[in-house]
């Protein structure tokens, strides 16, 4: 009866050392798996600024799909995150941590969405290369190309489209972005005498957030408004997405003719 006590012990205290040998491990993978998901294929980001009410409110969580824009463009509507590192002042001051564990905390916390990134922006797009993004018309809206947005399904209530008026044709490369809340955001309005005339670069751009998962009573799906689907805008911007591809052909055309005159001539 003592020899299995003493048995049983030793196996219950070979489990304890067992699982604090094995927490840590399963700590670190985790951490390394939620760090690979992050870097490639979704990553959760906070929302810690009033930029893009009532379509997002602060404390809000969303998911970012990373590898969205492997397979197609990044649309009008659609929105993005995007990094401003060396270029956008913050919207929101947020202190350094003091010392390297509360920096692994902080860096831990932008992994799992729980504290904001530093220099991470939320925004909508306006504008694609080629566009010309103008405000406002005589109705007081931001025309696309000269077709007027109807942005009431997403607009901050009572706020105008934009309170400066502006135009700009989109250079190649770069976006303009606007956040739904116009009367607080800061966002390519006000870099208009920055390099880019306010727009940004598209290769800054990390995901795409469409689906917001905390509050759970705030948990819908982010989708591209209505607006972005008129017919004459979809046409103007598919004359600008077509023109290298048209040129491209247009030259190549009398290259392949030339050589096939060549070819015959030979023969």
């Amino acid at each position: 009866m003592v020899a299995e006590d003493i048995e049983q012990s030793a196996k219950s205290g070979k489990k304890k050392r067992s699982f604090w040998v094995e927490f840590p491990l399963l700590v670190g993978i985790s951490l390394l798996l939620a760090l690979l998901i992050k870097s490639f294929v979704v990553q959760a980001f906070y929302i810690p600024s009033e930029s893009m009410e009532n379509t997002l409110l602060v404390n809000d969580r969303v998911l970012v799909n990373k590898l969205v824009y492997h397979t197609r463009d990044i649309e009008r509507g659609d929105v993005v995150v995007f990094s401003g590192v060396d270029s956008w002042k913050g919207e929101v001051e947020i202190t350094e941590p003091s010392n390297p564990i509360a920096a692994f905390f902080h860096w831990a916390g932008t992994v799992f969405g729980v504290v904001p990134g530093e220099k991470d922006y939320i925004k909508r797009v306006i504008g694609v290369p080629g566009d010309t993004v103008k405000c406002c018309d005589a109705k007081g809206r931001v025309t696309v190309n000269g077709v007027p947005l109807d942005e009431e399904d997403y607009l901050y209530p009572g706020d105008k489209p934009s309170a400066s008026t502006f135009e700009i044709k989109v250079p190649p490369g770069r976006l303009w972005v606007m956040g739904d809340h116009r009367g607080v955001s800061y966002d390519s309005r006000m870099h208009q005498g920055d390099p880019g005339g306010g727009t940004i670069p598209a290769e800054q751009v990390i995901g795409r957030a469409f689906v917001i998962v905390w509050p759970f009573s705030r948990a819908t799906t982010l989708p591209i408004p209505d607006t972005f689907s008129q017919p004459a805008l979809r046409a103007a911007g598919a004359v600008g997405a077509q023109a290298p591809l048209l040129l491209g052909v247009t030259g190549a055309v009398p290259l392949v003719l030339w050589r096939r005159r060549r070819i015959l001539k030979r023969t």
